[in-house]
């Protein structure tokens, strides 16, 4: 069983950044690929990003790649999500996600999942 706890979410102007971040709780973690996706009013859960067990190697979804980064701390548990030139198409409820396969650039890699924080950019 893994437990996931999303923070940092919030209201930002355009072109802000956020960092979000995910305790993980168990002893899974450091065998576990962690991921982020995020899901907007009247539109389905979107993968935006996911990082290999070890954190040497990352996947980021188009829409986001060059402004959103993946990362992890295996010590502390912790998966981040850095988010810059936020737009307000960027508007959702942000999940951490956690696998315990090797995959982790498809939805389907993912078995467990957060509450979510929300993200709102606007002026």
């Amino acid at each position: 069983q893994v437990q996931l706890d999303e923070s940092g979410g919030g209201l930002v102007q355009p072109g802000g950044s956020l960092r979000l971040s995910c305790a993980a709780s168990g002893r899974i973690f450091s065998n576990a690929v962690m991921g982020w996706c995020r899901q907007a009013p009247g539109k389905g859960r979107e993968l935006l990003a996911g990082i290999s067990r070890s954190g040497d190697s990352t996947f980021a979804a188009d829409s986001v790649k060059g402004r959103f980064t993946i990362s992890r701390d295996n010590d502390k548990t912790t998966v981040y999500l850095q988010m810059n030139s936020l737009k307000p198409e960027d508007t959702a409820v942000y999940y951490c996600a956690a696998g315990s396969g090797f995959g982790y650039s498809r939805s389907y890699h993912y078995e467990y999942w957060g509450q979510g924080t929300q993200v709102t950019v606007s002026s």
